[in-house]
């Protein structure tokens, strides 16, 4: 028995390490103030977005309208992840509208963004993503890049898009950087 007790401690340890592998806290204001929003005007479009501190997370909304050829809002923040992250866990309260997590390796506006998509449903959700959940892109159109490796990034964020014309409004808690058991 006490073999088998030090067995279950051992694995509560390492799921322990790998919970805590790496924070983004967006409970933490700090955070918070470093962000920014790209929305669609950058091409012409007249979507709105914003964000803002509550102590739950950064609450992220706005409205998107498809008028001149617009369609997408989104806010980033800078980012980087430890090596061996292998996994990504994105806890949100959403509004029931599908929404992108934004992964780029390189902060220019001229390189592919990683985008995975998932739906925001109401009440606090957190959701998984591996590297292999994410797709190339580059304005808005699927593009061959390596692939995509969590040690690599440099910036993230939330984006909506897909004809989802009118408001939103999604809040994220944090993201959390795991290494997958060995």
């Amino acid at each position: 028995m006490k073999w088998l007790n030090g067995y279950l401690l051992i694995a509560l340890i390492s799921m322990t390490q790998m919970a805590h592998a790496q924070l983004v806290d967006f409970t933490d204001p700090q955070l918070v103030e470093q962000m920014w929003v790209v929305n669609d005007n950058v091409m012409g479009g007249v979507s709105e977005s914003r964000y803002r501190h509550d102590a739950d997370g950064v609450i992220i909304e706005g409205t998107v309208s498809l008028e001149n050829n617009g369609g997408f809002a989104s806010t980033r923040s800078k980012a980087s992840f430890a090596a061996g992250v292998s996994i990504l866990e994105l806890t949100v309260k959403g509004d029931g509208k599908r929404y992108k997590f934004i992964l780029r390796t390189d902060p220019s506006p001229q390189t592919p963004m990683y985008q995975a998509d998932f739906v925001a449903v109401t009440g606090w959700n957190t959701y998984r993503f591996s590297p292999r959940d994410f797709r190339a892109s580059f304005r808005g159109r699927a593009v061959d890049a390596p692939e995509l490796v969590f040690s690599e990034v440099r910036e993230m964020g939330l984006l909506i898009a897909d004809k989802q014309a009118g408001p939103f409004q999604i809040q994220v808690q944090r993201v959390a950087g795991l290494r997958s058991a060995q």
